[in-house]
């Protein structure tokens, strides 16, 4: 049986790999990302939004992917109507801040190269009376895109917090919250992060190609763990800076490696040292989007730790699923050249990834 349907299985790993790789983490990110500083005081709260134009649609009159001062002017009606339905303030009373908005010259700095397919706006919600309690509904996202998001900074009463809003997590307090609502944002994060993170993941489960039992396991996760964890800590500190062409290219060429010595790899003895190497590389990738929300000093511990237990349990998941089905497809003659395909398909799309971060 195994043998009849064994090309057909093949195929099916070919075309999922192919999906991956016009998928790939090579593509820009941008483009489903927006970026919010949000100042909230008494009566008013202020959101400078950067946010891909292409959201909003109709009101890009010249479609050079930016709204320009006259554009906000002319559409304001219809941009205020937009916004209002689908960014909203609420109040302890359940009344909504009435939203006035305008153009802004106040870019954020890591927004900035890629502001060809970006707006900025300033939102206002004002009301007559202080509030005492604010709630803020965020639902600005590419349809069905499931890695839209908005990595947002708040500001109110000298404090400062970060927030990443998500289709699945839309809505937060924003005047006296409870800790877990930025623990869980950005355990969220880092769970999103390295499960759509295609290179991070097939990095893992080229590891796991050659079989090996739970103690190899286990040291594999433990070294990956702890080297990418201590690159991403002196990343996110500023204390290590690497290009980020750099980074992403040598990301593509530890998977490229690791898949190829999957075909003269007789021994499991060390390769978790060489996967403690190339988790440093990894790690300073992970960095990269805590680097774009700019973490504020008073809170970079929690966001850090949060966004980290985040990455490991996508990691688990992933890791457990992989290890289990080399363990199964094992047992049958053929594997072999399963895992053969399976490298050869890795090698291939590390290498389109490698010239595709290196000279493009």
């Amino acid at each position: 049986m195994w043998r009849r349907y064994r090309v057909a299985f093949i195929c099916l790993i070919a075309a999922f790999l192919v999906v991956i790789g016009w998928a790939s983490p090579s593509q820009a990110h941008w483009a489903d990302l927006a970026v919010a500083e949000v100042t909230v005081e008494q009566t008013k709260t202020a959101m400078i939004l950067t946010f891909p134009t292409a959201l909003v649609p109709g009101v890009d009159d010249n479609r050079d992917g930016q709204l320009s001062i006259d554009e906000v002017t002319t559409h304001q009606s219809e941009l205020e109507k937009f916004f209002g339905d689908r960014i909203r303030l609420i109040d302890a009373q359940g009344e909504v801040g009435k939203l006035a908005v305008a153009a802004t010259n106040n870019l954020p700095v890591n927004i900035a190269s890629n502001i060809q397919t970006h707006s900025t706006l300033e939102l206002t919600y004002t009301w007559a009376q202080p509030v005492t309690g604010l709630v803020i509904n965020y639902n600005l996202f590419l349809p069905n895109v499931a890695t839209a998001r908005c990595l947002a900074t708040v500001m109110q009463g000298g404090k400062i917090r970060n927030l990443v809003f998500t289709p699945e997590q839309r809505e937060f307090t924003l005047i006296n919250p409870p800790v877990w609502q930025q623990i869980s944002s950005f355990v969220w994060l880092g769970i999103e992060h390295i499960l759509t993170g295609y290179d991070h993941v097939l990095f893992l489960i080229s590891l796991l190609m050659l079989g090996g039992g739970f103690g190899y396991l286990t040291k594999v996760v433990t070294a990956f763990t702890i080297s990418h964890s201590v690159t991403l800590t002196l990343a996110v500190l500023d204390i290590v800076t690497l290009p980020v062409r750099f980074v992403e290219s040598a990301i593509a060429l530890t998977i490229v490696y690791v898949a190829a010595e999957n075909f003269w790899r007789t021994s499991l003895r060390w390769r978790w040292l060489l996967t403690f190497i190339f988790g440093l590389i990894h790690g300073l990738g992970f960095a990269g989007i805590l680097k774009e929300i700019h973490l504020n000093q008073s809170n970079l511990a929690l966001s850090l730790a949060s966004f980290n237990v985040g990455v490991e349990i996508g990691q688990i998941v992933i890791v457990t699923i992989a290890f289990l089905i080399f363990r199964t497809i094992k047992k049958y003659p053929g594997e072999l050249i399963v895992r053969r395909c399976l490298s050869a398909g890795v090698v291939a799309l590390g290498l389109i990834w490698f010239v595709e971060r290196a000279f493009y």
